[in-house]
C-alpha cells in the first residue's frame, strides 16, 4: 500500500494517524502539490494534483475522509467509527464543521502566518492573522459541546490534526484555554503515541 502525501499538510496527517492507530504498514511517497509541474503520473491518479491519495492493491482512491473511512473499514484494529447512529452522525457533523470552518482560520491564516511562514524566515501578514484570531473563537465555541471523551473516532483524528498546528501560535493556544472541554480533550488526544508517531516536524527557526 502507497500513500502519497506532503509532510506538513494537515490532510495526509489525518490519514497517517489513522494508519498509526490501526496500525497499517505502508509505503510513503512524496508529492509537493504547489510544485507548477506535478508528475503527469501523479495526475493520473489524482486529477485535482492534491494529496493525499492511497493506492491499494491496485485500488486507487482520493480525499481524505474517503481515504479514513475506507482504512478503518477495510484493516483490522480499534474502530474508529461508531456504530450508533446518532454517535455516527456526531462525528461526520464534527469532520464536517473542521472542513468547511476550521481549515481556513486556524490553519491558513494562524499557522501558516504566525508560525509556518516566520520559521521559514518567509514574509507574513499580521492584518491575516487577525482575521484568522477574530474567526477562530465562534468554530472553538461551536467544537466545545461536541468533542467526545471516550476512545478516539475519525473526528478526532480529523480535528487533530488541524488543532496540532493551531496551538503552535502563543495567541490561538490562549484561545484553546478559553474552552475547557475542548482544551482537555486536545491534552489527551495529543498524548496519544500515534499523535507522536505522526509529527512532520517544522522548519527551524530562522531567528
Amino acid at each position: 500500500m502507497k500513500l502519497f502525501d506532503t509532510p506538513r499538510a494537515p490532510n495526509p496527517r489525518r490519514v497517517r494517524w489513522v494508519m498509526a492507530e490501526k496500525g497499517v504498514a505502508y509505503d510513503r511517497v512524496e508529492v509537493n502539490p504547489f510544485a507548477s509541474d506535478v508528475p503527469t503520473a501523479y495526475l493520473a491518479l489524482h486529477p485535482f494534483g492534491r494529496v493525499p491519495t492511497l493506492v491499494h492493491d491496485g485500488f486507487v482512491l482520493y480525499e481524505t475522509g474517503a481515504i479514513t473511512r475506507y482504512i478503518d473499514r477495510a484493516f483490522p484494529g480499534p474502530a474508529l467509527q461508531p456504530r450508533e447512529p446518532r454517535q455516527l452522525a456526531r462525528m461526520d457533523q464534527i469532520i464536517g464543521i473542521v472542513d468547511s470552518y476550521a481549515y481556513w482560520p486556524l490553519v491558513r491564516q494562524v499557522f501558516a502566518q504566525r508560525v509556518f511562514r516566520q520559521r521559514a524566515g518567509q514574509p507574513f501578514d499580521e492584518a491575516e492573522i487577525a482575521r484568522g484570531l477574530a474567526a477562530a473563537p465562534r468554530v472553538l465555541t461551536a467544537l466545545e459541546p461536541l468533542v467526545g471523551d471516550g476512545a478516539p473516532t475519525l473526528a478526532d483524528l480529523h480535528l487533530g490534526a488541524m488543532m496540532a498546528y493551531f496551538v503552535l501560535a502563543p495567541e490561538a493556544a490562549a484561545q484553546l484555554r478559553e474552552h475547557p472541554r475542548l482544551a482537555a480533550w486536545w491534552a489527551v488526544h495529543s498524548a496519544r503515541p500515534s499523535f507522536a508517531a505522526t509529527d512532520p516536524g517544522l522548519p527551524a527557526s530562522a531567528a
